[in-house]
């Protein structure tokens, strides 16, 4: 199994993208080809007491390498894709990871 993690900065406006997050995005994330679980989280904290780096989580997790490539090149994917920066004014790093 691999995943997607895209790890989202603080954004500028809270509200404006908890709105477009649950309304717009989450409805992309979806329609994705070969997406096996889709898991989005707030950052509620840091280990050591300090503001954490990021706000939320998102983890897509597909069968493969192949299935991954196949969904991000696909239609959806790239729609979904596009759409970050609709709404991630605080930045967004996306990691690919093989699950042990």
């Amino acid at each position: 199994m691999v995943k997607v993690v895209v790890l989202y900065g603080h954004p500028t406006d809270s509200a404006a993208f908890e709105e477009h997050y649950a309304n717009t995005h989450r409805a992309l994330v979806a329609k994705i080809p070969g997406l096996q679980l889709f898991e989005a989280s707030r950052v509620a904290g840091s280990a050591d007491g300090g503001d954490p780096p990021y706000y939320r989580i998102a983890e897509l997790s597909f069968e493969s390498q192949e299935a991954l490539q196949a969904a991000l090149s696909s239609p959806e994917g790239q729609a979904t894709v596009a759409d970050v920066p609709n709404f991630a004014s605080g930045g967004a790093t996306i990691l690919f990871a093989e699950v042990d």
